[in-house]
């Protein structure tokens, strides 16, 4: 019988692979890789494998760094682990598979180049199930609709570091209005605030991934 809890814990612990040197602690141990792969050789479906092992990992990932438990590098090796079982898993997955969990386009606004807080929230976003279509940085209102077009049913994720930048945020959200887009929208980052988001109209705001990833869910299961 595959051990779900094995693929949450390896992934909490960031431990990617038998040979990888981190954690010291789990040196020379199984790491998500394998037990993902052990987990299909046995028969499990990819849908479960990915519920109850790497999703269910994940979401132990970002109560603890929202409950400040562990750090951003913590968080980071995770979040590689979760990338390179998703690799082995993501071929044997169906549309049904991750049917349900949303769509998020996500990037970072128009004049900002800063992408750690972005790429941390699209690999925990990926992470929780969601397909995420990431834009990249210094990201124009025109590629935010565009994606949006491509993307009916997606939510659209904004991100700003720079307090110079968070007007980017409020002229996207009026171009999607403008363009007759019905998308949810989301914005975080170190600038902005709830106030802030209630000015330009944002659906949610999150401080936080975790934050984001509960808001989300609440909005879809809705």
């Amino acid at each position: 019988m595959a051990d779900f809890q094995a693929i949450a814990d390896a992934l909490v612990a960031g431990k990617i692979e038998k040979d990888s040197k981190y954690p010291p602690k789990l040196a020379g141990k199984p790491g998500v890789k394998e037990r993902v792969q052990e987990a299909l050789d046995e028969g499990a479906a990819p849908g479960e494998i990915l519920a109850k092992g790497l999703i269910a990992g994940m979401e132990v990932v970002g109560k603890r760094f929202r409950d400040c438990e562990i750090f951003l590098p913590d968080v980071l090796m995770s979040a590689k682990a979760m990338h390179a079982a998703m690799d082995i898993l993501r071929p044997r997955l169906s549309e049904g598979d991750t049917a349900g969990r949303g769509t998020i386009i996500i990037g970072t606004v128009e004049g900002d180049l800063h992408d750690i807080g972005k790429n941390l929230v699209a690999m925990m976003m990926e992470g929780a199930g969601m397909k995420v279509v990431d834009l990249g940085v210094d990201v124009s209102p025109a590629k935010f609709i565009q994606a949006a077009k491509d993307n009916p049913d997606a939510m659209v994720g904004m991100s700003a570091l720079l307090t110079t930048t968070m007007p980017s945020m409020g002229k996207t959200i009026s171009a999607l209005k403008e363009a007759g887009l019905p998308n949810m929208t989301v914005i975080g980052g170190a600038p902005t605030t709830q106030e802030f988001a209630d000015e330009i109209g944002a659906t949610i705001y999150a401080p936080d991934p975790t934050t984001a990833i509960e808001k989300i869910k609440a909005r879809l299961a809705a």
